[in-house]
């Protein structure tokens, strides 16, 4: 099972979405990021939202079942003589975090980026999948019943 630990995260970016806060995150105060997860199999897929992240500005970890997702949205770099008319996109550090349940194999977390989208697989660990337990007679013989 996947599982989100900070629930105060969640009131922060929903209370920012309402309010309209602007407020770039920081490394020790970092905004919340967007995701979509579903079960595909026997793996859950996690994708985030990150368009304008470099691939190098993006940190995954896992320290005891907690997947930490850390990314940077840097300014652009646009040389001399370009003035930006309209800049929307939030700047600064973006993070969110995950509880992996026991049932997934956080050793086997498959990562890609692509178009601005972080894409996690994360296999559920065999010992997890449901399974057939053969049943052994103890005489293999047939039984005859007198009348």
């Amino acid at each position: 099972m996947l599982m989100r630990t900070d629930p105060f995260r969640e009131f922060d970016r929903m209370a920012q979405q309402v309010f309209g806060s602007q407020t770039p995150g920081t490394w020790s105060r970092p905004t919340s990021m967007p995701l979509d997860a579903y079960r595909q199999g026997d793996r859950y897929v996690v994708s985030f939202d990150l368009p304008g992240v470099t691939a190098d500005a993006i940190e995954l970890d896992v320290e005891r079942n907690v997947l930490t997702v850390k990314a940077e949205r840097r300014p652009l770099e646009l040389g001399e003589g370009v003035e930006v008319q309209v800049s929307e996109r939030p700047l600064g550090v973006f993070s969110r975090q995950l509880f992996l349940g026991d049932t997934l194999d956080a050793d086997r977390i498959e990562a890609s980026y692509d178009a601005g989208v972080l894409t996690l697989r994360i296999p559920i660990a065999e010992r997890a999948k449901p399974r057939k337990i053969a049943i052994a007679s103890a005489d293999s013989g047939q039984k005859q019943i007198d009348a």
